[in-house]
């Protein structure tokens, strides 16, 4: 019984990879995605946590796609990132995983004003993009694929709450790279249906591009809240270009 099922297997079923879960669960896939804890509240969940040097795991759905979509937060000083991922890739390895899909960040970019697109150099220059540049280059040493995340917006992700009444270290003029997370989750599995001739590494960014100023002061109109100020307002334009997805067939379709 569903040995003809496609097969899905997300490492950190949060905000996204929980989201990726259900999108697939409804196409009838088969699926298990991965939390640190026991207590499971769907069918599909499955404990994974990296302790004292071990992997302890509870997946076995054999000849699947991998993607690990273990957030951001986890890539922290303390945490057990790297580690975390080479022992999963080992693992996806040994149980005849059809790809592996890295969700990464365009933070990997550096901060200077400019078009940047998959070809563009990163210096590694920050703590932060060492650990990007050090996650992406284990996943495509396996011959795997990343998706160079912009920042998420979509269900209970709103930017008119997050950002509402706080002064950001920033100018009001440079301009957001924000994606949806239903077209995030669109782009992975176009990844996947597409996997022999997909690059290997691709942004997913929506084409528009506002300032911040008028993208908060939208949102928090919208929700009725305080829009926030700014550290500056010089000109600063640090687009992320996330248009090649689309020679897969890929559009954007969500607004953010």
């Amino acid at each position: 019984m569903g040995e003809n099922k496609q097969r899905l297997v997300v490492l950190g079923a949060g905000w996204l990879g929980q989201a990726l879960c259900f999108d697939r669960l409804e196409h009838d896939w088969l699926v298990q995605g991965t939390h640190r804890s026991t207590d499971h509240d769907h069918d599909f969940l499955r404990q994974l946590e990296f302790k004292e040097n071990h992997l302890h795991h509870q997946l076995d759905l054999e000849n699947a796609w991998w993607v690990c979509a273990i957030p951001p937060r986890s890539r922290k000083k303390d945490s057990d990132y790297q580690a975390t991922l080479t022992q999963c890739l080992s693992l996806a390895k040994n149980m005849n995983m059809r790809g592996f899909v890295l969700c990464s960040s365009t933070g990997i970019y550096n901060q200077e004003a400019r078009v940047y697109d998959e070809s563009s150099a990163i210096t590694g220059s920050s703590e932060r993009q060492q650990k990007l540049i050090d996650a992406e280059q284990s996943v495509l040493n396996t011959g795997g694929k990343v998706l160079r995340l912009a920042g998420l917006v979509g269900p209970n992700r709103d930017p008119g709450q997050f950002v509402a009444g706080k002064e950001l270290n920033s100018s009001s003029q440079q301009v957001v790279n924000m994606v949806h997370q239903q077209d995030v989750i669109n782009a992975i599995v176009s990844v996947f249906e597409h996997w022999q001739e997909a690059d290997p590494i691709y942004n997913v960014v929506n084409p528009s591009h506002p300032s911040k100023v008028d993208y908060y002061q939208q949102k928090c109109t919208q929700n009725g809240t305080q829009p926030p100020t700014f550290s500056s307002h010089e000109k600063a334009e640090r687009i992320i270009d996330g248009s090649a997805i689309e020679s897969l067939g890929f559009t954007y379709q969500y607004d953010i």
